[in-house]
């Protein structure tokens, strides 16, 4: 395999790497914006020798290197969030930040760092001659993840027919394999009721006061236990064999959360009833949860039993366009995913490191310490593109890439120098692993 070899080249790119992460950290690109972004990607690809670059109707852009029948896809998403409060930032967000061992900006984590290094992992595959005959290696920059992750792959596997062997998650895993996250879903709750005059409150029907009642019942959904006595059950009882065939799966995930994260309104004045109110909740989902099973959970609170035809319980849908202009709506439904641990893309990427570093994370001086109190095998806390490419598809998907979940969204948000080197290694070495593991 050269091993060797794939990490003197990782190596000798670090400064390549480095220079191309600060170039894009510069180009501003939140959901519906990446155009430019997207070119910037596409002109390191051609710079670098790729055989074909591609920007769909959506404004994903794939590259491919080789011509083989089976195809590994190595998927970044290009979009970041936006700043936030400038005052809470040490350097410019957009400014190419670096010190000796970081580069600093929005999206350096999350996740751009991990296209970089997709990019050069499958050029050092070239450069050693490590692709061969059998495989075609895609690497691709994908568009509106923050804005509703997994679009993109639903547009890319419906749209286009390409249907990867498996896909690597570029998204940052601080050192470890990550082989799952917890699934998500946007649910709204509408109450409605009579407006009348604030004087005579008795002569309406306050949809707020209701509203405060289901609330209280969503709350408890996400605070209570599951025993036997407890009227509304917590989420905490999918943990147990007792209520979900899938606990096993569930108790590496995590049990699942919901919190309400907006609340809206309608009255004819300050000085009126509310005649209707609406939440937004925002519900994550372990192994063995599926959107009926949410949205039944919400219409079964004793809140909404009780005020009946006057509460709605619903998913959103996303319909915004792309930076194309192309809407291709979807519900905001984003399925749970796991892979097992012996399955044989979860085994020849923990192998790939392992020769290429050893059994624990690994990572710059001012991280590894930390970094090696965790256990390598892990999963995201966040959501990913596998909500759609294994959730929805059932292609295998595995996480690996440069900086930390804990980077995400945050201010002064950074990657390590070090991570984008490592992840070339381990993204080079890992088809001609997955193919020896395979036979």
């Amino acid at each position: 395999m050269k091993l060797d070899k794939i990490k003197m080249r990782a190596e000798h790119y670090k400064d390549d790497m480095v220079r191309f992460l600060r170039d894009l950290v510069k180009i501003p690109g939140e959901s519906g914006f990446e155009k430019a972004k997207v070119k910037r990607v596409a002109e390191e690809m051609r710079k670098l020798g790729f055989d074909r670059v591609d920007i769909d109707s959506m404004g994903n852009l794939l590259g491919y290197m080789g011509k083989g029948e089976m195809l590994i896809a190595f998927d970044g998403h290009i979009d970041h969030v936006g700043v936030g409060n400038l005052e809470n930032w040490t350097f410019d967000p957009f400014d190419g930040y670096e010190s000796d061992e970081e580069v600093g900006g929005r999206g350096g984590s999350d996740q751009l760092g991990g296209i970089v290094s997709a990019v050069y992992g499958v050029k050092i595959m070239k450069d050693l001659d490590l692709i061969g005959d059998k495989l075609t290696l895609l690497v691709t920059a994908t568009v509106q993840e923050e804005d509703c992750d997994g679009l993109c792959w639903d547009y890319i596997i419906k749209e286009s027919g390409i249907k990867p062997e498996f896909v690597v998650l570029t998204e940052p895993t601080d050192g470890g394999i990550y082989r799952g996250q917890r699934g998500r879903m946007e649910i709204r709750v509408d109450v409605k009721g009579v407006s009348c005059h604030g004087s005579a409150p008795d002569r309406g029907d306050n949809a707020i006061y209701k509203m405060a009642d289901i609330l209280q019942d969503v709350r408890c959904l996400n605070e209570n236990d599951g025993n036997d006595n407890t009227e509304i059950k917590g989420l905490v009882k999918m943990l147990f064999e007792k209520f979900n065939s899938e606990w096993e799966q569930a108790r590496f995930l995590g049990r699942g959360t919901i919190t309400a994260s907006e609340i809206f309104f309608t009255s004819p004045s300050r000085c009126a009833v509310a005649d209707s109110c609406s939440v937004s909740l925002d519900r994550r989902m372990t192994a063995g949860e599926t959107w009926e099973s949410c949205l039944d959970e919400i219409r079964n609170l004793p809140a909404v039993i009780k005020y009946g035809d006057d509460v709605s319980v619903s998913m959103y849908n996303y319909d915004r366009p792309s930076y194309t202009d192309l809407v291709y709506p979807i519900e905001c439904y984003f399925p749970t995913w796991v892979i097992p641990e012996d399955h044989p893309v979860t085994k020849a990427l923990t192998r790939s490191y392992y020769k290429l570093y050893g059994a624990s994370r690994f990572g710059s001086a001012g991280t590894d310490e930390e970094r090696k109190k965790r256990a390598l095998i892990d999963k995201w806390t966040f959501s990913t593109n596998g909500v759609t490419i294994m959730g929805r598809h059932a292609i295998p998907c595995i996480g690996f890439g440069p900086g930390a979940e804990a980077e995400a969204h945050a201010p002064n948000e950074k990657t390590w120098k070090q991570d984008l080197v490592t992840a070339a290694a381990v993204y080079a070495t890992l088809p001609g692993m997955y193919l020896d593991t395979t036979g």
